[in-house]
């Protein structure tokens, strides 16, 4: 085998005389695939890290809220549990104002799931859809 065969042959010769031989137009076009290739991943990644963040952010408000909630929840209870003593005390009896701040709630609940079952269902969506700033 000749120096020359041996230099068509070796594929590692042909990669270096091929980049040799790259000029102009072809070149050119391996240089923009390549760059936008790697522009192409740049946004991708750019875009996962801002979901990344944009779910934690989500995250972490849904986490607020529930915090939120939950001592709402508590003072609700005391609240309650006060105005059932208060109603008790005026009536004589503490169960007499226990009766009483359940009759109100069971009323609530009445008219809630009977009387108007959709009203409930409605508010909540057009508060949900007033935070997301929808309007139809």
């Amino acid at each position: 085998m000749t120096r020359m065969e041996q230099d068509i042959s070796s594929p590692g010769s042909r990669k270096g005389r091929s980049d040799k031989l790259r000029t102009g137009i072809p070149r050119l076009l391996d240089d923009t695939v390549t760059s936008t290739y790697e522009d192409l991943m740049a946004i991708i990644e750019a875009k996962l890290e801002l979901l990344r963040i944009e779910l934690t952010e989500k995250v972490a408000l849904v986490g607020a809220i529930l915090i939120l909630v939950i001592i709402l929840l508590i003072g609700t209870a005391y609240l309650i549990t006060t105005i059932a003593l208060l109603v008790g005390e005026l009536l004589g009896h503490a169960w007499l104002g226990y009766l009483a701040v359940s009759m109100v709630f069971l009323i609530f609940f009445a008219v809630f799931t009977k009387v108007r079952p959709d009203f409930l269902k409605n508010f909540i969506h057009k508060i949900l859809l007033s935070a997301n700033d929808y309007r139809k």
